[in-house]
């Protein structure tokens, strides 16, 4: 760190419980290296969170300045580890509840800069937020292209880009996937050379899927948005829908264990997601 022992502002919030801690930085002053992420995300010795939102205007932040003219404030988002990630869904989603709340931002439609490119996110009172999550793509094809296995045990798995890698794989009982205390292994390893977020999925219904979910650098979490929007296109193409060669938008129920989300894949191409955004706390942390 920059300065000694500073005393900051921070929130907690939670989509779906997803967790995060906030750090408004509007300005860009805060140097928070990956130990100091860390020790505010861990669970016993921190705040606790699955990772880390720092609030910056993007025209302070030099890999957003470019987008400052589509989009005012800047997603600085890390993982657990204190990583850096490209995107995170629900984080998004918690991340303009606390520009909401800070009356940073109005009803309507507040596009987000984030490492992925620009994110809008719908905003009507305090209800559920959509988010125009872009399009996936599938390196792998139309077809598996991947394999996740786990002790004896393995699954082929679809590759689903949504600005961030994941492997989607369809197993018969969320059970199947064990403790997830670690990374489960995939291959072939070339395909993640940073490795990737791994979803097991199961069938609840029609146009309905239940997940579970090891993301990269957090390990497994209540939620993921990209996820769901990766799992969701992943069952549409096994049910036989693409919606922008069929020119009819695909919706799904996504369960995950902290809730629900609502995903579309619409036919230019563009998913949105619906899901609820919480702030639960505030106050101040001592930084070393």
């Amino acid at each position: 760190m920059s300065t000694a022992r500073q005393s900051v502002p921070f929130l907690k919030g939670h989509g779906t419980e997803n967790d995060f801690v906030i750090i408004p930085d509007p300005d860009g002053r805060l140097e928070l290296s990956a130990a100091d992420v860390a020790r505010l995300c861990d669970r016993r010795a921190g705040i606790g969170a699955d990772g880390l939102l720092r609030v910056v205007r993007s025209a302070a932040h030099p890999e957003a300045r470019a987008l400052a003219d589509v989009a005012e404030w800047f997603m600085d988002y890390r993982n657990v580890d204190g990583s850096v990630a490209e995107m995170c869904g629900n984080g998004v989603r918690v991340f303009v509840r606390y520009l909401q709340r800070a009356g940073l931002v109005k009803d309507g439609e507040v596009p987000v800069a984030t490492r992925a490119g620009v994110r809008r996110v719908r905003v009507a009172g305090d209800g559920p937020l959509t988010v125009s999550m872009g399009a996936a793509r599938l390196p792998g094809g139309d077809g598996d292209s991947v394999t996740v296995r786990i002790g004896e045990r393995s699954w082929p798995a679809r590759h689903v880009d949504m600005g961030n890698p994941h492997a989607v794989a369809f197993v018969t009982a969320l059970a199947d996937a064990g403790p997830l205390l670690s990374p489960p292994e995939v291959r072939p390893t070339e395909v993640y050379p940073h490795g990737t977020n791994v979803e097991f999925v199961v069938d609840r219904g029609p146009r309905h899927v239940a997940l579970r979910v090891h993301e990269r650098g957090s390990g497994e979490t209540r939620s993921c948005g990209t996820g769901a929007c990766a799992v969701m296109v992943a069952a549409a193409r096994r049910d036989g829908r693409n919606p922008v060669a069929d020119g009819e938008p695909a919706a799904y129920t996504v369960d995950v264990p902290g809730g629900t989300l609502h995903i579309t894949e619409h036919p230019d191409g563009d998913i949105t997601m619906t899901g609820p955004a919480e702030i639960v706390a505030e106050g101040t942390v001592t930084l070393p």
